[in-house]
């Protein structure tokens, strides 16, 4: 276990330092920004329809087939069938190297495996196709915290409330890694 461990130690750390303080990515050209604009802005009764009208954005691909692949593989996700998504979305990414949502469902399906380091490695390609995929940026926060990492996992919760100030989840998550960063149990 050491070698390996300070092995991907070092590699999550270098993962974080490039996602965090490396150069802005660019989002792809998805008609977004007006509706990322409105997620800054909301209010607490507007902000859950708007990150909802993102999210059913990024989940459509512009092809039939591969919203196909995409709903078979969440379905597999939702039916805790994460080795059958693992294949869905490693088909999907296979025809569609360019949608971001891909890569963020295998990835959601690796860590429900266990298999951190692919799970990071897509969230990462998930982030470079679409930084602002505040979801996706929130399941790297849930990876540092299942490391123990939770300095870094409260840098990238912080990340998501720059992107989605009121996501719910990630409130939550700031509070409870801030309990364990003051030495409090839960």
């Amino acid at each position: 276990m050491g070698m390996r461990t300070i092995h991907f130690k070092r590699t999550a750390t270098a993962f974080l330092i490039l996602l965090l303080w490396g150069p802005v990515a660019v989002a792809q050209d998805n008609g977004l920004d007006p509706l990322f604009q409105q997620l800054l802005e909301a209010d607490d009764t507007s902000h859950e329809q708007v990150a909802t009208e993102i999210l059913r954005a990024l989940e459509r691909s512009g092809s039939a087939a591969m919203d196909l692949l995409y709903r078979r593989g969440s379905d597999a996700l939702e039916e805790s069938e994460p080795g059958v998504a693992v294949e869905h979305f490693t088909a999907l990414v296979d025809h569609a190297p360019d949608f971001a949502e891909g890569y963020h469902g295998r990835a959601n399906a690796y860590f429900n495996l266990g298999y951190i380091g692919p799970a990071l490695d897509d969230l990462r390609r998930t982030l470079e196709l679409e930084p602002r995929h505040f979801q996706a940026l929130f399941g790297l926060g849930n990876v540092m915290e299942s490391l123990e990492r939770p300095q870094d996992a409260l840098e990238v919760y912080e990340a998501v409330l720059e992107i989605y100030p009121l996501e719910p989840n990630t409130l939550a998550a700031i509070e409870r890694v801030n309990l364990i960063l003051r030495g409090q149990t839960l």
